[in-house]
């Protein structure tokens, strides 16, 4: 699959700690899931490595050696120390894709981690692929391929009223020109009321956040790739009334003023 760092913070200094593999669904499960990513570590003793992630507004089952989780939407800053060798898994849900395995509203989820065992649609993953994981002579091709083959049989035959809300988000992500509400309501054709509503139930945040989140993901790979960046123009472009609200924004995501992540990316 193509590489995609968005939402890795500082990407540059990421991969010089762990790899990150991602492979494709197939079939009828690309209906729900993204991609299988498998994260992995090999750090000297007494080494660290800090990293910080704005993690994709949508659900990942996340599987590791010794436990199996699904988390929900993340609305702050995910932190994480690395120290030793270790692998995880994520199978990552297309943005409302979750819906048909959990019951009750995604929102129920949001800045939640619950174990995989309280899901019974997909409990039985969890024996499945923890030795897997954990096995570091499996290689990651035969852990998705495992994994997919497994919701291969799970995944429902019929189309389900997510799948439209996933539409709608997929539109989001795909045309940045679509920066307000008011403007992702009219592409899909419905009210703003009525696609908020089915952000809540199907992707676990309103529209307004979704929006955003997907636009500070758009800064921050512009300003990775530049040298020189014109921020009055970056906000303007991004949908933003003016620079400082950008601002305001990226740091509250980033935990750093976008000029300061700029010189942090460029120094590596």
């Amino acid at each position: 699959m193509q590489d995609d760092s968005r939402g890795i913070v500082n990407p540059a200094a990421a991969r010089s700690a762990f790899s990150l593999d991602r492979f494709a669904p197939t079939g009828q499960v690309a209906r729900f899931v993204d991609r299988y990513w498998l994260s992995t570590w090999h750090l000297p003793p007494g080494v660290r490595h800090e990293q910080q992630v704005l993690v994709h507004p949508v659900v990942n089952v996340v599987i590791e050696a010794d436990r199996a989780i699904v988390s929900g939407v993340d609305t702050g800053r995910f932190a994480i120390t690395l120290e030793g060798e270790r692998r995880v898994l994520g199978i990552m849900f297309r943005p409302a894709a979750f819906a048909p395995f959990f019951d009750g509203p995604l929102s129920a989820l949001t800045d939640q981690e619950i174990p995989l065992a309280g899901v019974p649609a997909l409990a039985d993953l969890e024996a499945l692929l923890v030795p897997l994981v954990g096995d570091f002579g499996v290689p990651g091709e035969k852990i998705a391929a495992t994994a997919d083959a497994a919701l291969a049989d799970r995944v429902p035959a019929e189309r389900q009223d997510c799948e439209t809300t996933t539409e709608w988000a997929e539109m989001a992500v795909g045309d940045r020109a679509l920066t307000r509400v008011e403007d992702l309501a009219r592409a899909a054709g419905v009210g703003v009321r009525t696609l908020q509503r089915a952000f809540t139930e199907h992707v676990g945040i309103g529209p307004k956040w979704f929006l955003r989140r997907y636009r500070l993901y758009e800064a921050s790979e512009r300003i990775a790739h530049r040298e020189d960046v014109d921020w009055s123009a970056l906000a303007t472009d991004l949908g933003y009334a003016d620079q400082s609200h950008l601002t305001r924004d990226f740091t509250a995501a980033f935990g750093v003023p976008p000029a300061h992540y700029a010189a942090a990316v460029r120094e590596r």
